[in-house]
């Protein structure tokens, strides 16, 4: 029966796509202070994001991830760019994938949606904000929706 991460009882475990190490302090900080447990890794660009998420080389050991934090304005691979070849991979589409940006412009949120994304939020400036969005996301994507495990989605017939 697929439930939620809380009624699973083990942590969360979400992958944040960041290549700004300020933001990617802030977010762990701000993760820190919920109840959930939870394992939080970040990849510093798309490149490095899609290697962990296949498991290539040194990552072979990290979990797939429950949720995709991605920032878009990344080195080298634009996050739009790595949204696409997530949501068009059989085996890591049904990973939510919430775009977390300080772009407020209108055709990066359409082009997020477009692109599949399950939600797109502003990066925050003030700390408590930044508190209030991931207690947010941790009501909503760990205690509140039913969320399939990859064994879930593979015994389902859906993975290749």
């Amino acid at each position: 029966m697929i439930t939620t991460i809380e009624k699973k009882k083990r942590p969360a475990k979400i992958l944040l796509v960041e290549d700004n190490r300020g933001d990617a302090v802030l977010a762990a900080r701000a993760f820190k202070n919920i109840a959930t447990p939870l394992y939080l890794y970040t990849a510093d660009s798309a490149e490095q994001a899609l290697a962990l998420l296949h498991k290539e080389g040194e990552y072979e050991i990290y979990p797939t991830p429950d949720i995709i934090l991605l920032d878009l304005n990344l080195p080298k691979m634009h996050g739009h760019e790595f949204l696409k070849i997530i949501k068009d991979d059989r085996q890591l589409k049904h990973i939510p994938v919430i775009i977390l940006s300080s772009s407020r412009a209108k055709q990066d949120v359409v082009d997020s949606y477009q692109s599949f994304a399950n939600g797109y939020l502003v990066k925050p400036i003030e700390l408590e904000q930044f508190d209030e969005m991931v207690r947010s996301l941790d009501q909503l994507f760990f205690k509140t929706m039913a969320m399939p495990d990859s064994d879930d989605v593979e015994s389902c017939g859906v993975a290749v």
